[in-house]
């Protein structure tokens, strides 16, 4: 389609020609057709998309102006611009769905039961490096979720005492498990 053909359609669109913008819609349909699909992906989304675009083109008709641009490129940068609102609208959505699915998906695989095996093995082995009250104190924070002044009253020693002890302990286990 020629240049002032098309600017001709969408001139007569923005007087709200009908006529005019079914022509418009049959020789511009493929082209912006496969921006929306190649930005979002999927045949129905495309088409959802694509009729929003030239309910844009429509309402907006009057805005466009051939000394900023060729028709064409203002029909495209709708077409992209609106495809990629659309693909941004709904990835939260995706994200939320993954979240949810991997909360629902409480069964690790043999593999990952293997590495969570493994790793708790040397955990432990660790663990059992530290002095005994160490460990416990350690358990009890990070495993029971106990306070720093409840450890140190359950342990009868001073409250910075018990901050030493845990963040020595943690750093010889963090010391043992890179080794």
């Amino acid at each position: 389609m020629a240049t002032e053909e098309m600017e001709a359609l969408i001139g007569r669109v923005a007087m709200r020609d009908q006529k005019a913008f079914a022509a418009l819609y049959k020789r511009t349909n493929p082209k912006l057709y496969g921006v929306c699909l190649r930005i979002i992906g999927n045949r129905a989304d495309a088409e959802e998309v694509l009729q929003e675009v030239y309910i844009k083109i429509w309402q907006r008709a009057e805005q466009f102006s051939a000394a900023e641009g060729s028709a064409i490129s203002w029909l495209t940068t709708i077409a992209r611009n609106r495809s990629i609102d659309f693909v941004r609208a709904r990835k939260p959505v995706a994200d939320e769905i993954d979240a949810a699915y991997d909360l629902a998906d409480g069964e690790p695989d043999p593999e990952e039961q293997a590495v969570v095996k493994g790793e708790g093995r040397r955990i432990d082995s660790c663990m059992e490096e530290l002095e005994a009250d160490r460990a416990r104190a350690v358990r009890s924070a990070y495993v029971e979720g106990l306070s720093y002044q409840e450890l140190a009253d359950q342990h009868s020693v001073p409250l910075n005492t018990m901050r030493t002890w845990l963040r020595r302990s943690l750093i010889r286990l963090r010391e043992c498990m890179d080794r």
